[in-house]
C-alpha cells in the first residue's frame, strides 16, 4: 500500500477536475503529487501525464528523485530520460505510461503534446500574470480521450499570500456556484508529516522565519504577504545597538547599485549574529563607493555581498563591471549568478530582525545608519505587492538584504528535505527500500549526481 499521510489520503480521494494540495514546508506536497501520477498510470495505462514546475532546475533536483521513490512505493519503477524531460514509469518490464516534464517560467514553451493529467508544483511561486498564462497553457494540453478518463489538473504549493491559487481555489469558486463543482482544495500543515520529517525541522522553521509567515508555511494556510510595513518585525527600540566597529571586526559590505546612488551597509558579525553599524548612501558610482570605502577602512580585508546586477557594465570604464572593479580594489566579492527573489530576501531580513520565537538577532545602529533605520521602519508595498521603490526607502534595505540573504538566508536554511534526505528518514517505506532494493548502491549514486 502507497505511504500516505491523512490529508495526502484526503487530496486523492477529491473527485473534482482541478484539485490543490495546499501544505506547509516539508507537508509532503511533491510526494503526493507524485502519487497522483503513479495512480494515473495503474489505471490509464499508456496515456501520458505533466509534470510542470517553476524551472527545470526544480524538475532535476526535486521531481526526478521524489517520483523514483513514489514510483517504488506505488509498486511501479522510474526510469529518468533527462535529455528528453521524461520519466516513464514501468511495472516490471510492462510499460505504464510517461510523464512529461515542462518549466513554466517561459509559458509560450508549453506546446506540442498533450496529456491525459498534470501535476502543477508551486505555481504560486510565480508572479500572478505568468501563473495565468501556464495555467491557460496546461489547460490546452489536456486533450485525451479515454473511457472513465477526466483530464484534469492537480497543484501542489506552499501559500505565498493571496496569490493565484487562492485566487483560482478559493476566491473564484465562492464568487461562481458554477464552477464551484470543479475546484477541490485540501490545506496540510507540515506537522502532519512530522514522522517523515528530522526531528529538528519544524523547530528550524520556528527559529528561521518570522512570525507572519507561519501560518503560511507551515500551516499551509492563506495569509497577506503584501500589505502594510514590508519590515513589520523591526522595532527601533528591540533592533537597537550602541555597537561600533573595532579593529579586529571583519567587515561584511551589503552594496546596491544604482546611477548616482549606490548605498553600502557595513556589517559586523559577532557570536553568529549580524549587527549593521554604519552606512555609505547617495554615492555617484562604484569607483567613489571604493575610495569612500578605503578611506574609512583603509587596507582592511572587507567582503562586499553586491547587487548581482553590477556584472553588467554600469560605471564610468564601460569596459569594467562593477564587479570587475571592486575585485581589482582588493575586495572579497561574494555574489550569486543572479539576484534572490525579492520575496525571499525580504523574508530573510525579516527572519532576523524577529523570528517566530520571538528572537531577534539582527541589531542596527541607528546612529550609524540613520537612513538604513527609517527605511526599515517606512518602506510598504505597493500597489502590486512589491516593496514599493518610489520613496527612496527601497535603496538601505535592499543592500542590506543582499547580505543578510547571502549568509543568513531563511529559505535555504529550513527548506524541506530533498528525496534523498527524506530516505534517510526510516518510514515503512523507506525501510522496504532499503531492505529489499537491488542496486541500492546504483540508485542513491544517480540520486546523488541528479542533485
Amino acid at each position: 500500500m502507497p505511504t500516505l499521510n491523512e490529508p495526502q489520503a484526503e487530496f486523492l480521494q477529491l473527485p473534482h477536475k482541478f484539485r490543490a494540495f495546499v501544505g506547509g514546508f516539508g507537508s509532503g506536497k511533491t510526494w503526493v503529487g507524485c502519487g497522483s501520477l503513479c495512480r494515473h498510470a495503474w489505471e490509464f495505462p499508456r496515456i501520458p501525464a505533466g509534470y510542470f514546475a517553476p524551472s527545470y532546475p526544480q524538475i532535476r533536483d526535486i521531481f526526478y528523485p521524489t517520483i523514483e521513490e513514489v514510483a517504488f512505493d506505488w509498486g511501479l519503477r522510474a526510469q529518468i530520460n533527462q535529455s528528453n524531460k521524461e520519466a516513464h514509469l514501468y511495472a516490471g518490464r510492462q510499460y505504464r505510461g510517461t510523464v512529461i516534464c515542462r518549466s513554466m517560467d517561459k509559458p509560450s514553451s508549453i506546446v506540442g503534446f498533450k496529456v491525459g493529467k498534470a501535476l502543477v508544483d508551486e505555481i504560486d511561486t510565480l508572479k500572478k500574470q505568468k501563473a495565468h498564462e501556464a495555467w491557460r497553457k496546461i489547460i490546452a494540453r489536456l486533450r485525451v480521450k479515454a473511457p472513465g478518463l477526466q483530464n484534469g489538473i492537480d497543484v501542489t504549493t506552499t501559500p505565498e499570500g493571496f496569490n493565484f491559487v487562492y485566487e483560482q481555489f478559493e476566491q473564484i469558486p465562492g464568487q461562481d456556484p458554477k464552477k464551484a463543482g470543479l475546484y477541490g482544495k485540501v490545506h496540510a500543515s507540515t506537522y502532519d508529516n512530522e514522522a517523515n520529517l528530522p526531528d529538528d525541522y519544524i523547530e528550524s522553521l520556528f527559529e528561521t522565519y518570522p512570525a507572519q509567515l507561519v501560518q503560511a508555511y507551515i500551516d499551509g494556510q492563506f495569509v497577506n504577504l503584501t500589505s502594510g510595513s514590508v519590515y513589520p518585525a523591526f522595532s527601533r527600540k528591540l533592533n537597537y545597538t550602541l555597537a561600533t566597529i573595532n579593529d579586529e571586526d571583519r567587515l561584511h559590505v551589503g552594496m546596491d547599485f544604482n546611477v548616482m546612488n549606490m548605498t553600502a551597509i557595513v556589517c559586523v558579525i559577532r557570536a553568529g549574529q549580524p549587527l549593521a553599524l554604519e552606512e555609505f548612501t547617495g554615492v555617484r558610482d562604484t569607483p567613489a563607493m571604493i575610495v569612500a570605502l578605503r578611506e574609512r577602512f583603509g587596507d582592511r580585508q572587507i567582503a562586499v555581498y553586491p547587487d548581482a546586477s553590477g556584472e553588467s557594465t554600469h560605471t564610468n570604464n564601460a569596459s569594467v563591471s562593477d564587479l570587475g572593479l571592486l575585485r581589482a580594489a582588493g575586495f572579497i566579492v561574494r555574489v550569486p549568478p543572479a539576484n534572490p527573489r525579492i520575496r525571499a530576501r525580504v523574508v530573510s531580513v525579516n527572519a532576523m530582525l524577529c523570528n517566530a520565537r520571538g528572537v531577534r538577532r539582527l541589531r542596527v545602529n541607528p546612529l550609524g545608519c540613520p537612513k538604513l533605520t527609517e527605511a526599515l521602519e517606512k518602506q510598504a508595498f505597493d500597489a502590486n505587492g512589491m516593496p514599493d521603490k518610489t520613496t527612496g526607502f527601497d535603496h538601505p534595505p535592499d543592500a542590506l538584504g543582499y547580505f543578510i540573504h547571502s549568509r543568513f538566508p531563511a529559505v535555504a536554511s529550513a527548506r524541506a528535505p530533498t528525496s534523498v534526505e527524506r530516505s534517510r528518514v526510516i518510514t515503512p517505506y523507506s525501510r522496504q527500500w532499503l531492505e529489499h532494493s537491488d542496486d541500492v548502491a546504483d540508485a542513491m549514486e544517480r540520486k546523488r549526481k541528479m542533485l
